[in-house]
Parts: structure tokens; C-alpha cells; sequence
């Protein structure tokens, strides 16, 4: 249930609830505001070709498919996708891992002929063809199983084998040789296989299993990023650089400088047994680790929460007011809207929560918003909009109803505020003083206030 608890309705006409028009165009971005963190430093961006575009969205496969991958399964989402959810901002078809088997002669991932018998360029055609995007997945390092040592560089007589150090892990999954950039070729190969995922017309690249992360401090794959982000530059075709997952904190600067997105956290997926897609305790770390990294949020590289669990119905493995409450999290954090269900059994109900323009507006627009305060469950986030006014997300994390307020004073502005529901499409009146409501467990609201 939802109750005012403070504040006086001084017009108090409200509108009915409807479903707001698409969203045409990607918003003009603003600096992120600052948080009670720590202001970073501001390297420039790598310049990656993407990097002024806000936060990407579409589909990833990983959470219902796994590496059950292939070239009609995909066509088949992005049949979906194109269908009812580009209108709202949707269009990368991301592939997660699955998608290749061994590597060519130069030490580059090959897409599995019996998955995708037509090629990669053949699937970027078709998504192009639909107004989408194409994602793929990688990994750093030369793999040690199904990659040649003795294989050449792409372009020169060069072997593999001499620009690997076989003394370190290559990632965090250490399935790989570590790339040693201090050796002739070593460059020289991350610009062949930038160049060969351009020539297929991929725009989107997953990078896994980066380290240094919270799991695997010893890891080090700041080399490749550097290469990568540089390489992608070199090849003329926009690529956004995506770097997964759990990014160490420590070197925030230098994600941002190097790469489109990175992962604060692990997987959102639940791993621990079979029929739903996220549970959430994998939701809830995200609002204690996002706070911390809302100042480097921003044009050039965004804060990854993964992806949105949201579309499945019951196999969400959320609530309603779960599955708001992360699509609430996921927009005012302006985090990559990847939809993690499968596209051809999409519960209506999850359909309206995916395209409601209003809170698509609040992810894309780039300002993040930051908690007043995390000493309770019950809490307040904002963030002010170059317009004047407040986007401000109400959050009950605890496991009874509880009442969530806030006074005007607190977001520095004198009041009265106008006060607009944007999951319902509903004006709340003008109000003095402040407002709040009682919500369910784990429920949320997400307003606009303006002057």
C-alpha cells in the first residue's frame, strides 16, 4: 500500500495511468552528479568510437540460454526484440559465450560451424537488416585449448608463441596464455582481431573474465584493455568495449578511460539450481556497491549492474515489486539495460515493466542518481536534473512494509515541489514540505519533482 505521509496537495489533479510513447532518441547527456564518494580524477575517455552514446540496450543471452547458442536461436530473439522492443531504445543482440569453437591460424576465436553454418557477417547482416546491433563475447589471452602457439600473427611471420608469457594466467578464468605487450606482434594481434570482428560487423564486445576484480586480485589484463580500447580506435568502426565482471574499485580512473562499460559486481544469475533466472540476494548487493561508483559514471563509460532479469514472468525468480524495484536501480543508475530473458516467452506483465518510456528516460538521460543515506532499509535516492528538478527513487529493502520520506530541505531546494509517478504516468499534485509513502517489502517508487 502506498500513503502520503507528508506534505499538503495544493492542485491535486492527477492524470489516469498510460502507457507513455517510445522513446525516439537517445537524451543529451550531463556530467553524473557527485556522490558522498570521493570525487575521481577525469582522464579523458579512450575515444573508443562509441563512447558518446549513453548506456547501450538490447539482449544478452548468457542468463536463459547459456551456451545454448546459435545462429537460429539468435535470429529468432532478434526477431522479438525488433519486433516489440526496439521501438523503446532496444538494439544490441549481445552473444554471450557459446558462439565459437577453437581458433584460426592467428590465434582468433572462430564462430562454431555448427551453430553458425552462415558466418558472422551473414548474422551481423540479418540484425543490421532489423535496425540491430551485434554483440559478441571474448575473452583476454590466447587460449590455451583449441589455439595454436605455433600459429602466426595476423600479417606477419610472427608465432603466438612468441608474444605469450606462459608463467602467468591470461584471465581470471585461466584458460589462457597472458599476452606480453612488450613483444614485437603483440600489438600487432589485438589490431588483427579488432580488425576481423570489424570486417563481420560486430558493435558490441564483451570482455570476461577481467582482472583485476574482486575475485582475482592477482590477475592483471590492464595490458589487453589498453590494446583493445586503442585497437577498436584503430579500426574505424564503432565498437563499444564492455568489460566484465566485477572490476576492481581501485582502478575506476582507468576502466573509464579505457573501455565503454564495466561490471561492479558478479553475476546477477542464479547459479545454485535449475528454473529461474536471478533470486534477490543477487539484487540486493548491487544498492551497498553502486553508490561508490556513481562518480565515474558517465559520457564515455557507465556502471554495469548486468543484466536485467525482467521478462520471464515467474521465471524472473522476482516479485512484482522485485522486478520494479531492479528495473528502478538499473535506470536511475543509468546502467546497460540487457534484458537476460528469453525473448520468445515474454510475460506481458514484464513487457510493460521493460518499455515504460518514462523510467527508460531516467536511464538513458545519464544522471546518476546517489542514497541520502544507506543506514536503513527504507531509502532515499536522487539525483538533480540540469532542468532543476529531482529524479528520486524510494526504496523498502526490508522484508516488512515500511514507510519511506523525505523532507525538501534534503534535496536543498525550498519547495513546493510538483510530484510525477513515473512508473504510473501519474501527477501526485504540488506539494510543501516533503513527501513519503508506506511500501511493501522489497517495493519501490520512482518520481520526478520539479519546481
Amino acid at each position: 500500500s502506498i500513503s502520503m505521509v507528508l506534505g499538503a496537495c495544493l492542485g491535486c489533479a492527477e492524470t489516469e495511468p498510460s502507457q507513455a510513447p517510445p522513446v525516439a532518441a537517445p537524451l543529451v547527456l550531463a556530467p553524473a552528479p557527485q556522490s558522498q564518494s570521493p570525487a575521481p580524477a577525469s582522464p579523458e575517455p579512450a575515444a573508443l568510437a562509441a563512447s558518446a552514446q549513453p548506456p547501450p540496450m538490447g539482449w544478452s543471452s548468457w542468463s536463459s540460454l547459456r551456451l545454448k547458442v546459435s545462429e537460429d536461436v539468435i535470429k529468432a530473439q532478434a526477431d522479438v526484440l525488433a519486433a516489440k522492443l526496439a521501438p523503446y531504445g532496444f538494439n544490441y543482440v549481445n552473444i554471450d559465450d557459446g558462439w565459437f569453437h577453437g581458433c584460426d591460424d592467428h590465434g582468433r576465436l572462430k564462430p562454431d560451424p555448427q551453430k553458425f553454418p552462415s558466418g558472422m557477417p551473414a548474422l551481423a547482416a540479418y540484425l543490421h537488416g532489423k535496425g540491430l546491433k551485434l554483440g559478441i563475447y571474448l575473452t583476454p589471452g590466447l587460449l590455451k585449448e583449441g589455439c595454436d602457439a605455433s600459429g602466426t600473427v595476423a600479417g606477419s611471420a610472427i608465432h603466438l608463441r612468441d608474444i605469450i608469457d606462459t608463467t602467468r594466467p591470461g584471465n581470471c578464468k585461466r584458460n589462457a596464455h597472458l599476452i606480453d605487450y612488450t613483444r614485437p606482434g603483440a600489438a600487432e594481434h589485438v589490431q588483427g582481431y579488432a580488425n576481423l570482428l570489424a570486417s563481420w560487423g560486430v558493435d558490441y564486445i564483451k570482455m570476461d573474465f577481467v582482472g583485476p576484480n574482486t575475485s582475482h586480485p592477482g590477475v592483471d589484463n590492464r595490458g589487453d584493455i589498453e590494446h583493445w580500447a586503442s585497437a577498436i580506435q584503430k579500426t574505424g568502426r564503432p565498437m563499444w568495449l564492455e568489460l566484465s565482471n566485477g572490476l576492481s574499485f581501485e582502478l575506476a580512473t582507468f576502466w573509464k578511460a579505457h573501455s565503454n562499460g564495466w561490471r561492479i559486481q558478479g553475476d546477477v544469475e542464479f547459479y545454485k539450481g535449475p528454473g529461474v533466472l536471478t533470486e534477490w540476494s543477487k539484487i540486493l548487493p548491487r544498492f551497498a556497491d553502486a553508490p561508490r561508483w556513481a562518480p565515474y559514471a558517465g559520457p564515455g563509460g557507465w556502471n554495469d549492474l548486468d543484466s536485467v532479469e525482467i521478462g520471464n514472468g515467474d521465471i524472473d525468480g522476482l516479485t512484482v515489486d522485485e522486478r520494479r524495484s531492479t528495473m528502478t536501480l538499473w535506470a536511475i543508475s543509468s546502467s546497460p539495460l540487457l534484458i537476460g530473458a528469453n525473448l520468445t516467452q515474454l510475460d506481458a506483465a514484464d513487457l510493460l515493466l521493460l518499455t515504460n518510456a518514462e523510467v527508460i528516460a531516467v536511464d538513458q538521460s545519464g544522471h546518476v542518481a546517489t542514497p541520502l543515506g544507506q543506514q536503513s532499509k527504507q531509502q532515499v535516492w536522487r539525483a538533480q536534473n540540469p532542468d532543476g528538478s529531482f529524479t528520486v527513487a524510494f526504496f523498502n529493502l526490508g522484508d516488512e512494509p515500511g514507510e519511506v520520506s523525505v523532507k525538501w530541505s534534503e534535496l536543498g531546494v525550498p519547495g513546493p515541489l510538483s510530484v510525477r509517478d513515473l512508473w504510473e504516468h501519474k501527477d501526485l499534485g504540488r506539494l510543501e514540505g516533503g513527501y513519503g509513502v508506506v511500501l511493501a517489502r522489497h517495493a519501490s517508487q520512482l518520481l520526478r519533482l520539479s519546481p
